[in-house]
């Protein structure tokens, strides 16, 4: 095995044109110099652009198909959240997908990526690649594969890989990226061209006809808090409100304060929301120390419509010096640091509030400051679907609330201007037509 180079970065703007090309021209000099190799594998997530590249993976690939020339096996691995392109598909063998959303499979997907991989070095490159775009886009929180029907369109691609095809993936796309290849797609991979067509035809056939099942509905924030409170009041289990529009993990500020305005406005008890990104309210609640009252301004900081700061009289409950080990599924057994934290107080409410930007994907970060999340009674989570992985089993019920935020979950509040034309802005959604 020959290492080349590796570089992560959370959902946000677009790349640098500086950044790629530095990364992309060291990964392909390390390639350069270990030529000849017998096989490519690539880690992506597929869904990076940049000012120059729309399809930026693409582009990447087309780079390593070019340095290793028409023979070589390439195979890449893919969040499930990837968007994928014909120039994508034309330049690997397989493109092998997460098929979890929690994602829960990045060591089984890696896994299936090495197994293709061998395959192909006992047999040579495949003669079938095939790709279906189905011309729509779905909001995150309507995407999670223990849900229908997505939980049936991936147990179709598990059940579709036999006989000569070996790759099948289906991919929720990333509605956040406004380029033309955006959306929900299938892909495959097999000995024959025949049998890859009819793969992703099966499973494509099964997306369209189930389309308009896709719907997991939001509740306006005041109308979401009074819901969550009513059932709280008779559950020993919490209720956990997402908070989608907000969630760091597709690029949101984290500093939205909607969510937490509601619970406060209608009076819930036993409420904590989480996480807040504010490192100067974090920065001033270690300054004052455990049990000071602070007059303080929360969120609100970054320039989003609708996004005000909330301004009250706090209690800090608690400190943290950010650095902790993640033990749930999602993300379990890394070592983070999100910076100062703080655990403060007002009414019935606590809010954890953080240094860096990090979405609730993880009950570690709420024990860092003494929160047992399965003790609460409501927990207000900034994010989309990530938080199900590890909060999910704790639930008497899951809330979706459309408070403001950076990340619109109707693609029909997005100022989309590339995507192809007639793309469905939601399942069973308006077509798109530029500068409507």
């Amino acid at each position: 095995l020959v290492p080349m180079v590796w570089a992560g970065g959370g959902a946000g703007g677009m790349v640098t044109e500086d950044a790629f090309e530095r990364i992309a021209g060291e990964l392909i000099a390390a390639l350069s110099q270990a030529l000849p190799v017998d096989a490519v594998y690539l880690d992506q997530h597929g869904a990076m652009v940049t000012a120059g590249y729309q399809d930026a993976d693409g582009e990447l690939l087309r780079r390593v198909r070019a340095c290793v020339g028409p023979d070589v096996p390439i195979v890449a691995s893919l969040d499930y959240h990837a968007n994928i392109s014909p120039e994508m598909v034309a330049h690997t063998d397989a493109l092998v997908a997460y098929r979890t959303y929690p994602h829960v499979d990045r060591r089984e997907t890696g896994a299936r990526a090495a197994a293709a991989i061998e395959l192909m070095l006992e047999r040579g490159r495949p003669d079938g690649r095939a790709f279906r775009s189905l011309g729509f886009v779905v909001p995150s929180h309507q995407q999670p594969t223990a849900m229908e029907p997505t939980r049936s369109f991936v147990d179709a691609c598990i059940a579709g890989e036999t006989g000569d095809v070996f790759n099948l993936s289906y991919l929720g796309g990333f509605r956040l990226s406004d380029i033309h290849h955006c959306g929900v797609s299938v892909v495959a991979s097999a000995w024959t061209q025949a049998a890859a067509d009819a793969a992703v035809d099966a499973v494509a056939e099964e997306i369209l006809r189930r389309e308009a099942e896709f719907d997991e509905p939001m509740l306006m924030p005041d109308d979401c808090a009074r819901e969550a409170i009513s059932i709280a009041a008779k559950s020993s289990k919490p209720v956990l409100i997402c908070d989608p529009q907000d969630n760091p993990g597709g690029g949101g500020s984290g500093d939205t304060t909607g969510m937490l305005a509601a619970l406060v406005r209608n009076g819930a008890e036993g409420a904590v929301v989480g996480t807040m990104h504010d490192a100067a309210a974090a920065t001033a609640a270690h300054a004052a120390g455990v049990g000071a009252e602070l007059t303080l301004d929360i969120g609100g900081k970054a320039d989003l419509p609708e996004n005000e700061p909330f301004h009250g009289q706090f209690t800090v409950l608690a400190l943290g010096d950010g650095r902790m080990r993640t033990t749930g599924p999602v993300v379990g057994g890394r070592d983070i640091d999100i910076g100062a934290t703080a655990l403060l107080g007002i009414g019935g409410v606590k809010v954890l509030v953080t240094e860096k930007r990090v979405q609730a994907y993880d009950q570690s970060l709420f024990r860092h400051v003494g929160v047992e999340p399965k003790d609460q009674k409501i927990l207000g989570l900034k994010s989309a679907v990530h938080f199900r992985g590890d909060f999910g089993p704790l639930a008497e019920k899951v809330l979706v609330i459309k408070a403001p935020g950076g990340c619109p979950a109707d693609p029909r509040d997005l100022p989309y201007q590339n995507l192809k034309l007639g793309t469905r802005l939601g399942p069973k959604g308006p077509p798109f037509l530029p500068n409507r």
